[in-house]
């Protein structure tokens, strides 16, 4: 039986009268079985389209390109979206939103307005976020954007300094970002490390957050986190060739700062190595168990290498990861045998995971980043490849779509941060270069 989208949604609320849903990819698993991707319609062909607030948009030109007048995205049809904010633009505290625009989240707040936290991948840099309290020098960090529900920014401002590479990150249950350095450097001053998490406030109020490293959570080249809500702890991803996953277990629930316990996942009865020759375990469900690592914060660059003496699993580039439907989704951008891209997905209940799907073309899915789970119950990735970049779309019957197409296409400006409001209304996401994010609406279900 094939259920439409509508229908699929209305069923969700179902399970009272003893409707069992089955998650999202479960049907995923099956059609991606021995590497075919199955290509949906999505929500149809794509079509490139102005802004519909192109009018506020004049003259703001990147690389010669007025995005008044030229469309920035493809999208299906009846869905639009806005350009909420850019690089350069003014914001309210006074600074100008700086570059490289990367993972976020958004949050509830009040008036059922939008809170979104933003990172952006900048190192030193005299165009980085600029405000105080700060950690370091002037880089990367995070911006907060205040959105209403007309999807207008009502404020934005700078929200962590001092901090460098700020990648990606992941949003917490208890209405906080936790901000991920992509990096291990130490800082211009040569005293300060890098290579930390850090946590920031996600409020409507203008607020610098307290830059204070949470050293527990590791000292490495992090990507991404994703939360789980049952138990307050927190997976986290790590972007090398050799990476490991990783998980942190807090002394207090929702008190990051409380100190805790870094490990590193171990796959139990099957090879180790996960970056090729791995489709033979598609769809498997393996056990894992976790190993401790006593130097989180070291002076080299070692706490995979610790973690791999100990029998850690090894992913090729872990990237995007998130919470959702009771599993933990992370990316491995570099990951197969044609290395275009990994998907597995881990299950906290019974402590096992799964390669839920492994790129075979570039066509099909050239190597995906970040990962959002959406309210509605379909899957986001976004592509960090060559070329035409897309946003993905894995929907409920397992089908892999195109939902939106880049119109930067010099290759090196990918998506990244896609998120859903707390509705489910409205998708944000972020093209990396000039630094665009995007606020995207249109019949989802």
């Amino acid at each position: 039986m094939s259920l439409s989208r509508r229908n699929f949604f209305k069923l969700a609320g179902a399970s009272a009268i003893g409707v069992s849903m089955v998650s999202p990819l479960e049907t995923f698993y099956t059609r991606v079985a021995n590497g075919k991707v199955s290509r949906g319609k999505g929500y149809g062909a794509l079509t490139p389209k102005l802004p519909k607030n192109a009018k506020e948009l004049t003259g703001v030109v990147f690389d010669g390109i007025d995005i008044s007048v030229t469309p920035s995205l493809a999208l299906p049809p009846r869905f639009e979206y806005n350009v909420i904010s850019y690089t350069g633009q003014s914001m309210s505290d006074g600074t100008l939103v700086p570059g490289l625009h990367d993972g976020m989240a958004a949050f509830p707040g009040p008036d059922n307005k939008v809170i979104i936290v933003r990172n952006h991948e900048l190192n030193v840099d005299p165009n980085g976020v600029i405000a105080s309290p700060v950690y370091d020098q002037i880089g990367g960090g995070t911006t907060t954007i205040v959105v209403n529900q007309n999807r207008e920014v009502e404020r934005h401002f700078a929200s962590l300094a001092g901090t460098i590479r700020n990648c990606a990150g992941g949003p917490t249950p208890w209405g906080s970002w936790v901000s991920c350095e992509e990096t291990f450097n130490v800082g211009k001053s040569g005293v300060k490390r890098h290579g930390y998490n850090f946590e920031v406030p996600a409020t409507a109020n203008i607020q610098v957050a307290n830059p204070i490293p949470i050293k527990e959570m590791g000292r490495f080249n992090h990507e991404a986190i994703a939360v789980d809500p049952k138990t307050g702890y927190v997976y986290q991803t790590e972007d090398r060739q050799d990476s490991c996953f990783y998980r942190f277990r807090p002394n207090q629930y929702g008190n990051l700062r409380s100190g805790g316990i870094l490990e590193a996942l171990v796959i139990q009865d099957a090879n180790q190595d996960t970056r090729i020759n791995y489709r033979r375990y598609k769809n498997k469900s393996l056990n894992v168990k976790w190993v401790k690592i006593n130097d989180f914060d070291p002076v080299n660059d070692t706490v995979r290498n610790e973690a791999q003496r100990k029998g850690a699993a090894i992913f090729a580039r872990g990237e995007g990861t998130w919470y959702g439907n009771g599993l933990v989704y992370f990316v491995c951008t570099n990951g197969g045998d044609v290395r275009q891209g990994q998907v597995f997905a881990y299950n906290p209940a019974n402590d096992t995971i799964t390669l839920v799907v492994e790129s075979t073309k570039a066509k099909d899915l050239n190597n995906p980043d970040n990962v959002t789970v959406s309210p509605f119950g379909d899957i986001f990735l976004c592509e960090d490849g060559s070329g035409v970049e897309y946003v993905q779309g894995v929907n409920r019957e397992g089908e892999v779509y195109r939902f939106a197409a880049n119109a930067f296409k010099d290759g090196s400006s990918e998506f990244a941060g896609v998120c859903f409001s707390p509705d489910g209304s409205t998708m944000f996401v972020n093209i990396q270069k000039p630094g665009l994010t995007l606020a995207i609406w249109g019949p989802w279900v």
